[in-house]
């Protein structure tokens, strides 16, 4: 069994969209099917493309929710079929004891889904961490930090909306 987690940027742009797509499927392809569980918080853009990988690849979704009401709070319209999909089809939904999707509740979720991971997928475009905190460079970040192997997905061509 192989747990990989996922970290990475909802800002994709329309092109960028099956580039990713295709370096996942790629990437994940090499798994044996059965013994694959991907591990995502299913935000727009690189995790929910990552959770479609996996479940495309014959893996398990365990899906990490940072808050009780992420979904009625933050989840947009245009990525709720995409989003209540994902969730139908996971076979484990962790929600993570925090009432309101905040900063605390995102950092909550990120070191939930990097303790199940044996590794870190980043769909991330090297650039170092915003100031913010909780962005993919700080998941990477405190992957390394603990050990987990980074396996950096970003395709020549990809890129985020400005």
């Amino acid at each position: 069994m192989t747990t990989i987690g996922v970290t990475g940027h909802m800002d994709l742009t329309e092109e960028s969209v099956p580039l990713v797509r295709a370096a996942l499927d790629d990437l994940l392809g090499a798994y044996e099917p059965g013994a694959l569980v991907g591990v995502s918080c299913i935000a727009a853009g690189a995790d929910s493309l990552f959770a479609e990988a996996v479940l495309h690849a014959g893996g398990r979704l365990v899906v990490v929710l940072p808050s009780t009401d992420y979904r009625t709070a933050k989840v947009k319209p245009d990525h709720a079929e995409t989003f209540d999909r994902l969730v139908a089809a996971a076979d484990e939904v962790l929600v993570m004891p925090h009432e309101t999707a905040d900063r605390q509740a995102y950092e909550t979720a990120n070191r939930t889904l990097l303790a199940h991971a044996e590794r870190l997928v980043a769909v991330w475009n090297g650039e170092p961490p915003s100031g913010k905190g909780g962005g993919s460079a700080d998941v990477v970040t405190e992957a390394r930090n603990v050990g987990l192997p980074v396996d950096v997905v970003w395709p020549v061509g990809a890129a985020r909306r400005r």
